[in-house]
């Protein structure tokens, strides 16, 4: 062991940090990138540092604790981190700093690899692992301390990890001692979170006004004043400067949607890559929002970068590249990363960072269940961090392709994972733990109540949850152990051997250019074929085994008393009350005979059903049947291939992976398998329902609906079979089909529309007891009005049929009066009888001004003026009045003089109130 590795800037606040420790059990540690919070504290908790080596040091060895009167043992030290690579590496370099190997004193377990040992006193594992030893023993026998890394990064499984802890602390093991570290200086709402221990958007203990808290997240943890929080210990790293250049880009590019992003603006962030390359001296720390634009950028680069190596790193980079990164480099390097580099890792050698200011964050459509990951700017939080690799050695420049302008308008904090994601494993978390609501746990956020809602009603879909009190049962317990989404638990333990080979395919994303043939990819892999993405069989093949053994043949699928946290039956939440123990499954598909591989495969082969079954028991709302040239999802959403799929013309696909692009309609389908009808009828049990359908339906890709009687049978939204019903009601069909398409349903001649137009005027110059005749009003009066058509009618074209003016006539049993009030036709001087317009506002007369000689007035409707159209001998209006004694002395004159000439055969006497009316002309001379 050499002392000097000890070195580090938060060697200074260790006495602090213990002190803390000491007299509360909890404590914040704020502690920039590089001061040694991850790896030099951890061995100080767990006294492997020796006291001289750290100014003296008491609490660590032995010597009698001041605040409990009694010598502490420091126990076993737990560092989680959240993310597997962050967590091999600082295992490495503790044991790196002992001068050991890693599994001795120091050790790490991440999904499906452990290396640690009996004579390990700090492990590092992943948020993940760390939930899953709770579960199993929330005491946490044998451990001291808990140390939460990177809690600013606001991960889902972090934050549950702490609110478990502080569970664990209240109720069971008040002598576990509880560090949260970040590496932002906002530890204010982390110290009253771990100083009341209460959940801060609740009633808890403290009682706190959580809108008062001042968090950056929104609201801050409840508590009592500074009073009630956990002491802060800050550590200042001796970071160096960083100097900020401002390069955005020269022209416009399209902003990111979904996970698109501007070709233009990649070929720029590789442009100030070069440019980085060419002015500054050091390693180049490139950060981008996802794996594909990484890949993208380093196929930009390719030789421009004057001989620098070119390094990948992401969460799914194989370990060789992981170990490549965080060692220092032969030559210069330029190394291409996601948000992993932002806080856990220290990459030796930057001294310059290019910052895309993208960052990818999880997005759940509840309505259509779907899940998928956006890009959005990062926010200046983030910055901060991702500037701040560039001065961990030496003084840096970070690269920022943005504005400043544009940096001041980028939000303060990112969005914690809480209310984003998908809480569906959340869910069953807190299920497990005896809290299926959630609202007992400390968290700094609450769960969103819609997305928490969703996720209860998956879990009771699956079987995890009991109906009647939302307990966790047997099998919850089940898959909730399985370590992966409790949909891919429910496959893993429904679908038989050879599922925890594609579960462990699904159990990490796949590259965008995969391909879209889940089954190909799985056949591709277990060839041995490098599949998506270098070293991914490996890791693949010992995920497939580490599955195959977390869920028994034996006991996949059964249902029985639920476990508790120590696996034993009926164990109670610690500290509360209430049984844990649950109830048979709800919602429980029938799967008897899946394992074997016998049921839902059809004709099939074995690799394509066990795939299609798979996915289709993970995501039986996205059982597709084909329409038209696009899918239906048994959700209710229309799914479309990619160009170019390998799927073909399937009837039947399981998708296991879709997403919705920003403004469409449509899902997009990403992996998926062909199955059959059978397999998607066993896999979606829970969502098939047979009944008799009698409706107005619209066929898709019609406008013109009709009336639909029908037995059918369905997988949610998709139809499977329908038979014709012959003798149902179909009257409440027929209204639902006036009320959806309207009056154009019926035919509404030139006599009906007349008619229609005399009763509204009526009600407009009457009111009651005339009836309203506009669309609202008919449609709602149907029953009244066009009975007995109504009762006889069995499709559209007995409503084409129908007499609409006797149906009309119904409206006023007193139609006689009609005739009366609102004549449809009026006798004028020349003995024509001439139909009155009464669509306007006014009813209008419209005739040839020779055949009103000698009216001096016209004759009113119901009171109302007539409005008289003068027309000319040829029909052409030649003048509107509704003043016929005023036109005679005033207008006339004009209209004479202008017409006579035109038409000279028709009478035209000076005097017109005098003249006999005629519709004649004069005969030819």
């Amino acid at each position: 062991m050499r002392p000097d590795r000890f070195d580090l800037p938060v060697r200074h606040v260790l006495p602090e940090l213990f002190a803390a420790l000491d007299e509360r059990g909890v404590a914040v540690l704020a502690a920039p990138p590089g001061t040694g919070k991850t790896t030099l504290v951890p061995l100080a908790l767990a006294g492997l540092t020796g006291t001289a080596d750290l100014n003296g040091l008491t609490g660590l060895t032995g010597e009698p604790d001041p605040g409990r009167g009694r010598a502490r043992e420091p126990g076993r030290v737990i560092v989680a981190e959240p993310r597997r690579m962050a967590a091999r590496a600082a295992a490495r370099r503790m044991a790196w700093m002992l001068d050991s190997q890693v599994g001795a004193e120091v050790g790490f377990s991440v999904r499906g690899e452990r290396r640690a040992g009996p004579g390990t006193v700090v492990e590092v594992v992943t948020t993940g692992v760390l939930l899953q030893r709770l579960q199993r023993d929330p005491e946490l026998a044998g451990v001291g301390t808990v140390l939460l890394d990177e809690c600013h990064e606001r991960h889902l499984d972090a934050d549950t990890a702490l609110a478990f802890l502080l569970d664990v602390r209240a109720t069971l093991r008040p002598d576990l001692r509880i560090v949260a570290a970040s590496a932002t200086a906002d530890a204010e709402p982390w110290a009253r979170l771990l100083g009341s221990g209460a959940p801060p958007y609740g009633h808890g203990p403290a009682g706190g006004d959580r809108a008062s808290g001042g968090s950056p997240y929104g609201a801050g943890a409840s508590g009592d004043g500074d009073g009630d929080a956990a002491p802060v210990v800050r550590a200042s790293g001796e970071a160096h400067p960083v100097t900020p250049v401002w390069a955005p880009p020269s022209g416009p590019v399209t902003p990111p949607r979904g996970l698109r992003v501007d070709p233009a603006f990649l070929s720029h962030v590789a442009a100030v890559v070069r440019r980085a390359l060419a002015e500054r001296e050091g390693d180049v720390l490139c950060f981008l929002p996802g794996v594909g634009e990484i890949g993208r950028i380093a196929a930009l680069l390719g030789g421009g970068t004057g001989g620098a190596e070119i390094l990948q790193v992401h969460g799914q980079a194989p370990a060789r590249v992981q170990d490549a990164v965080l060692s220092p480099g032969r030559g210069r390097r330029v190394v291409l990363a996601t948000s992993v580099a932002e806080s856990s890792l220290t990459v030796p050698g930057v001294r310059v960072v290019v910052d895309s200011g993208l960052a990818r964050e999880p997005r759940t459509d509840h309505a259509r269940g779907l899940g998928s990951l956006t890009t959005v700017r990062a926010s200046r939080a983030s910055a901060v961090q991702r500037a701040g690799r560039a001065g961990r050695e030496a003084p840096g420049t970070v690269y920022r392709c943005w504005s400043q302008a544009e940096h001041d308008r980028l939000p303060e904090y990112a969005r914690p994972e809480i209310a984003l994601a998908d809480l569906t494993g959340f869910a069953l978390q807190a299920a497990c733990w005896g809290d299926p609501e959630a609202a007992g746990l400390a968290l700094l956020d609450p769960p969103p109540p819609a997305a928490m809602d969703a996720a209860r009603r998956t879990l009771l879909a699956l079987g995890a949850l009991d109906a009647s009190g939302g307990r966790v049962t047997g099998r919850g317990r089940l898959m909730a152990a399985a370590g992966v989404h409790p949909r891919l638990a429910r496959a893993l333990v429904d679908a038989g051997p050879g599922a925890a080979e594609v579960v462990a395919l699904l159990s990490e994303p796949l590259p965008r250019d995969a391909g879209d043939d889940l089954a190909a990819i799985w056949r591709s892999v277990r060839r041995g074929g490098n599949g998506p993405g270098d070293g991914f069989p490996a890791r693949w093949r010992g995920e497939a085994a580490r599955l195959a053994r977390a869920v028994p043949r034996e006991d996949a699928g059964r249902d029985g008393p639920a476990q508790g946290p120590a696996g034993r039956p009926g164990t109670r939440r610690p500290g509360h009350d209430g049984s844990r123990t649950g109830g048979p499954a709800a919602g429980r598909s029938r799967t008897d005979g899946a394992a074997s591989g016998r049921s839902g495969t059809g004709g099939l082969g074995s690799d394509d059903a066990v795939a299609g079954l798979t996915v289709a028991l993970a995501y039986p709302e996205r059982v597709a049947r084909r329409r038209g040239g696009a899918y239906l999802m048994a959700s209710g959403t229309a799914a479309e291939p990619s160009a170019g799929s390998r799927l073909g013309d399937a009837e039947w696909l399981a998708i296991a992976v879709a997403d919705r692009p920003v403004g469409s309609a449509a899902a997009r389908i990403r992996q998926a398998v062909v199955i059959d009808e059978e397999t998607a009828r066993l896999a979606a049990a829970s969502l098939y329902d047979a009944a008799e359908e009698v409706a107005w339906r619209v066929p898709p890709g019609e406008r013109r609906g009709d009336v639909s009687a029908r037995r059918v049978e369905r997988l949610g939204a998709v139809e499977l079979s329908s038979v014709p019903l012959r003798d149902a009601d179909v009257r409440p069909a027929v209204l639902a089909g006036l009320r959806a398409e309207g009056l154009s349903l019926l035919r509404w001649t030139s006599e009906a529309v007349a008619l229609r137009e005399r009763l509204a005027f009526c009600r407009r110059a009457l009111g009651d007891p005339w009836p309203a005749t506009d669309d609202d009003a008919l449609v709602e009066a149907a029953e009244r009005w066009l009975e007995p058509e109504l009762s006889r009618a069995r499709r559209r074209a007995d409503l084409e049929r129908l007499d609409v003016v006797a149906a009309l006539h119904r409206l006023v049993p007193w139609h006689a009066r009609l005739a009366e009030v609102a004549p449809e036709r009026i006798e004028v001087p020349s003995g024509s009888r001439i139909r009155i317009d009464y669509s306007g506002d006014r009813p209008v007369l419209a005739a040839k001004l020779q055949e009103l000689f000698g009216w001096d007035e016209a004759p009113r409707i119901a009171g109302v003026p007539l409005v008289v159209h003068l027309l000319s001998p040829a029909g052409r209006p030649a003048a509107v009045t509704a003043d016929l004694s005023t036109f005679w002395r005033e207008g006339y004159r004009a209209v004479r003089a202008e017409l006579r000439g035109r038409y000279p055969r028709h009478p035209w006497p000076e005097d017109p109130l005098s003249a006999v009316a005629t519709r004649r002309a004069n005969p030819r001379r």
